[in-house]
């Protein structure tokens, strides 16, 4: 079966990469990482304007979702422009209160989704089993706390933690706040969230490995040693070569599990479109030398995300384990 986009879809993702070009999105990742989020949140509104969180939440909370391909598509953009903020938690809120609604749980859904889908709201998410810290909490409007029995809205957020990347912030939750929800149901809710979200992280890994590598690609075309460009040497090339064809491996996958959202499906593309980002970026900074080291140059914005990327919303050895089960 071969499979394509629809072109109403790539006229979706080519808006949502014009609109992110046109955008200074360097200046608005560096600014957040020094805790301004004030052009983080500038662009933030446009991504929700073009309608990225919509994709997760039902019309009957102001969305049009769900729709995973698309959300595959617009996740993959923000990741090739670097966008920063809770992106993936975002959407996993959105799938969180929207699943909870589907159950019988509608108040948090009515209260909270139409500010997520607008984009006036910002959320944050801390599920079971992530570690301590949530991201970006003191950007965030909403933090929610879950646990296997309730999801409480935190009150608050402590110091903010070092970071591999700087724009990725992180911190730890307040214990207490309102309780929203709590009961059984509450499982298939966390299931449901979590495969959006491994989703719209994979699209995201994917697009930081599409960027790194033309990046890298641009960079050695231009380079030279030797009176040539170091893109002629045959080491540079199968380099090069063997991160196309793990960039090209992950994209089907990619678009097949938003087909299917089968969790081994999805954990799949997750998988293997961090493994990519991660192999695009070590590529990327011995290609580049030395300079590649340097915060200065806009390579960095990407190359510290993929690292943490790959192991968000499931490492690879808690994929590889759910496509084995699956």
């Amino acid at each position: 079966m071969r499979f394509l986009l629809t072109p109403e879809q790539l006229d979706f993702a080519h808006s949502l990469d014009a609109m992110l070009t046109a955008a200074d999105t360097p200046s608005a990742v560096r600014a957040w990482g020094a805790g301004d989020s004030g052009p983080g949140r500038i662009l933030w509104s446009r991504v929700a304007e073009a309608g990225a969180f919509a994709l997760a939440a039902p019309e009957a909370y102001e969305g049009v979702g769900p729709h995973p391909v698309e959300l595959a598509l617009a996740f993959r953009e923000l990741g090739r422009h670097a966008v920063p903020g809770p992106l993936v938690e975002t959407v996993a809120t959105a799938a969180l209160l929207a699943r909870l609604a589907e159950l019988g749980e509608e108040g948090p859904a009515k209260r909270l989704l139409p500010g997520i889908v607008s984009g006036a709201c910002a959320a944050s998410v801390l599920f079971p089993g992530a570690g301590p810290y949530t991201l970006d909490a003191d950007a965030a409007d909403v933090v929610l706390a879950v646990t296997a029995q309730e999801v409480r809205l935190a009150p608050g957020h402590g110091p903010v933690q070092p970071s591999a990347d700087p724009a990725r912030r992180l911190s730890r939750p307040l214990p207490g706040g309102e309780l929203l929800a709590t009961g059984p149901q509450l499982a298939d809710a966390l299931a449901y969230a979590t495969l959006w979200a491994r989703l719209a992280a994979a699209g995201q890994c994917l697009g930081i490995a599409e960027a790194l590598l033309a990046r890298t690609v641009a960079y050695v075309k231009q380079r030279t040693q030797f009176g040539a460009p170091i893109g002629s040497f045959q080491a540079v090339k199968h380099r090069l070569a063997d991160t196309l064809v793990a960039v090209e491996f992950a994209r089907p996958l990619l678009y097949g599990a938003a087909l299917s959202l089968a969790p081994g499906d999805v954990a799949a593309a997750k998988v293997t479109a961090g493994e990519a980002a991660y192999a695009a970026a070590r590529t990327a900074l011995q290609l580049h030398g030395a300079v590649g080291y340097t915060q200065e140059l806009d390579l960095s914005l990407w190359l510290r995300k993929a690292r943490p990327l790959r192991d968000a919303w499931g490492a690879p050895g808690e994929c590889r384990a759910a496509v084995l089960s699956g």
